[in-house]
């Protein structure tokens, strides 16, 4: 098959509020686009070039823009972006929280089809244009809806902390306090991360251990079962922009050193929550399709755990990159505790996760966070991140799910 090269990209900084800025997805994707185009080393002639000789085609990934800024036909807004992309084949792809990644699949698909040389993929989210208990109610549509988010308030939050008892269910030699303490730490340890990113929403924000390990309190309210608010990822305005090239395109274009797509996974598990915990009764890991899905990856690729040098997951939730710790292979399951104790998974650790601060540090626009994903492993293995550097790293993998670990989206990449 042919291969997959990540040319490059941006993302925006995720701290900001664009309503208050009056500003809304059209500013939103005029900034991202011509900043991830820069990133690539493109530019707005090179798409109408491109798009002369149909080598050039976009993604857009997006949850559910028509709740938040009553606008759906999303891939052909980016006709609204520059006239360079009139006539461009252009659509848009949904998969809740791994909307972006299924826009990465696809375009990458393309791409080995030898259909394109060059693939835009655009994930993106406006959340706050409306108040978080709204937005709540919005995202319990990644659920089945009916039946586990209409007239719940926060329904994820409580999804989440299902997994949290049933973690604790599925291994009775699992101390709470332990646990509990595992979830606290991955906290604090995403917060850390973030302080090192400049383009990370709670940069400026604080996270101590006794904070995040001392649930039920004014500062650190409940807000779904056992997790606290200090166990959520954040509500979050953004957008990533990743450009996906065939190797013809590298070559005719003299680019140099560009690393590729050398395996992926995608699984679905049933919708319902309590389907999936049925699903799984009796197997080895909480969240079975999650591990297939890296285990798939792994095989692509032809690497294993030992290859990996560093860690993306879907932290929407502390108890879900607990589950991605077992899910990666960096520990068994029911034992990933270990791997928070001993430091593995910190940014000096053997095997760092989320440097970039994660979806709880760095935030979590939800149509664009496999694509920041993306973009943050390629920044990692090209040496490009800056203050949250991984020293060395070669290989990067990351984890991106959709609704309650519905879809499950991994992707490896490397030289």
């Amino acid at each position: 098959m042919s291969k997959v090269y990540i040319l490059g990209g941006a993302q925006t900084d995720f701290e900001r509020n664009w309503t208050k800025e009056g500003k809304g997805m059209v500013a939103l994707l005029k900034e991202a686009i011509a900043d991830g185009l820069a990133g690539a080393g493109l530019s707005f002639d090179d798409v109408r070039e491109l798009n002369a000789d149909n080598q050039v085609a976009c993604f857009v990934g997006n949850f559910i823009a028509e709740k938040y800024v009553d606008q759906g036909h999303l891939g052909a807004f980016l006709t609204e972006v520059d006239k360079a992309f009139y006539g461009v084949p252009s659509a848009r792809y949904e998969a809740a929280c791994a909307s972006s990644s299924v826009a990465i699949d696809a375009a990458a698909t393309k791409i080995r089809a030898d259909e394109y040389d060059v693939a835009i993929v655009v994930g993106w989210e406006l959340m706050k244009t409306v108040e978080s208990r709204v937005g709540g109610d919005y995202l319990g549509r990644a659920a089945y809806y009916d039946k586990e988010g209409r007239s719940i308030d926060l329904p994820f939050p409580k999804l989440f902390g299902k997994l949290a008892d049933e973690t604790l269910k599925k291994y009775p030699e699992l101390d709470e306090k332990r646990y509990m303490d595992a979830l606290a730490k991955i906290s604090v340890i995403n917060y850390a991360n973030a302080k090192r990113n400049p383009l990370a929403q709670t940069r400026k924000w604080f996270m101590s251990f006794e904070q995040a390990s001392t649930r039920d309190t004014e500062t650190n309210p409940l807000v779904g079962g056992r997790l606290g608010v200090s166990d959520c990822s954040q509500v979050t305005d953004g957008a990533a922009v990743v450009v996906l090239a065939s190797e013809r395109f590298l070559k005719e274009r003299g680019y140099e050193n560009k690393p590729i797509i050398k395996g992926y996974g995608h699984r679905t598990a049933p919708m319902l929550f309590e389907k999936k915990m049925a699903d799984n009764e009796g197997g080895e890991y909480t969240l079975p399709w999650t591990r297939q899905a890296c285990v798939d990856a792994y095989r692509r690729a032809g690497l294993n755990v030992e290859d990996i040098d560093v860690f993306e997951t879907h932290d929407c939730f502390t108890s879900s990159e607990y589950a991605a710790i077992s899910a990666f292979g960096l520990t068994e399951p029911g034992k990933e505790y270990e791997a928070v104790e001993d430091g593995t998974i910190e940014f000096n650790g053997l095997k760092p996760i989320n440097p970039s601060g994660g979806l709880i540090g760095c935030g979590h626009p939800v149509g664009a966070s496999g694509g920041r994903m993306l973009l943050d492993l390629y920044k990692q293995v090209t040496g490009t991140a800056g203050g949250y550097q991984v020293t060395g790293a070669k290989n990067g993998m990351l984890l991106n799910i959709g609704g309650s670990a519905t879809t499950n989206y991994v992707f490896i990449i490397g030289y």
